[in-house]
């Protein structure tokens, strides 16, 4: 029976449905955990310097297939660890640049998978939060110091700020206790909303970060409609289930021979907007009916 090892840099509880995802990837070729595939899991737990050493158990482990989901900073823990064994990895908006492919269609090396773009995104959620807060002036953004795209989000969500008159204000989290003294942090700059960034910590969070948001009547904008269905305001952006299932079903295909660089890195072609009308309620705002038209989904 092969084994794929799934890696993952926060935790296995608020992955459940994204693991799910994956499994239903492998299905379409036709495996099923259990039956006639084994999948080794690893999780950081949020402590990103334990990646490499839980790669290196995977190695050891022999498995056949490296599945490296949340993120960069996982895909690259894998990617410095071994040029053999096939890797599908979820990443941000670069894969090229962030030395992850060769290429966008013709990946070379083991490594192929998806990649999410929710960096560029920001300018976008920046954008929604305005036309909801016309008077927007400071808007925090909750990012993790450990990752690797932090900096790219922040100077893409900084220059994008500037342009329209709105202070940026960076606030960093790592743990559960940064979290919360992040949003005290907020409150206390004088913020007048917050932008969470795509770091898999934070989603894996989304329980704390939500309430943190709606205990300090804090507008917040997500990147992933999860949140939104955690009682978040709105989020914008690709589907993370899609990409699980991709790489799932990538998986698949390497087991049956496939080589990882003849299968291009996947790219998003739908982005979902969801806003959570009871939340905005919740906060004493009234959401503009344009913004409400343009939503994909509307949580009630």
């Amino acid at each position: 029976m092969p084994v794929i090892g799934f890696l993952n840099n926060a935790s296995a509880g608020p992955a459940a449905s994204l693991v799910a995802a994956f499994r239903r990837g492998l299905e379409r070729g036709g495996y099923v955990e259990g039956r006639n595939v084994a999948i080794e899991y690893r999780w950081a737990d949020g402590q990103y310097d334990r990646l490499p050493a839980l790669t290196e158990e995977l190695i050891r482990r022999k498995v056949a297939v490296i599945a490296a989901t949340g993120g960069l900073v996982t895909a690259q823990a894998a990617k410095a660890a071994t040029s053999t064994i096939p890797i599908v990895f979820i990443a941000g908006f670069d894969p090229v640049g962030e030395g992850l492919v060769a290429s966008i269609n013709r990946p070379g090396g083991n490594a192929t998978g998806v990649s999410v773009y929710t960096t560029e995104l920001g300018p976008k959620r920046l954008e929604h939060l305005r036309e909801l807060l016309p008077a927007l002036a400071k808007v925090a953004m909750l990012v993790n110091p450990d990752s690797l795209s932090t900096e790219v989000e922040k100077e893409d969500l900084g220059a994008a700020a500037r342009s329209i008159g709105i202070q940026l204000l960076p606030v960093p989290a790592r743990s559960e206790a940064e979290v919360e003294r992040a949003f005290g942090d907020a409150v206390a700059a004088g913020a007048d909303a917050v932008i969470v960034s795509a770091d898999a910590f934070f989603t894996s969070r989304r329980q704390q970060v939500v309430a943190l948001a709606a205990r300090h009547s804090l507008p917040a904008s997500y990147p992933w409609a999860q949140y939104a269905d955690a009682g978040g305001l709105m989020s914008y952006g690709p589907t993370l289930t899609w990409a699980y299932e991709q790489i799932g079903d990538y998986a698949g295909r390497i087991l049956k021979g496939a080589r990882p660089d003849a299968l291009p890195v996947q790219l998003p072609t739908t982005f979902e907007m969801v806003i959570n009308l009871n939340s905005a309620k919740s906060l004493g705002l009234s959401v503009p009916p344009l913004l409400v038209a343009r939503a994909n989904r509307v949580i009630e």
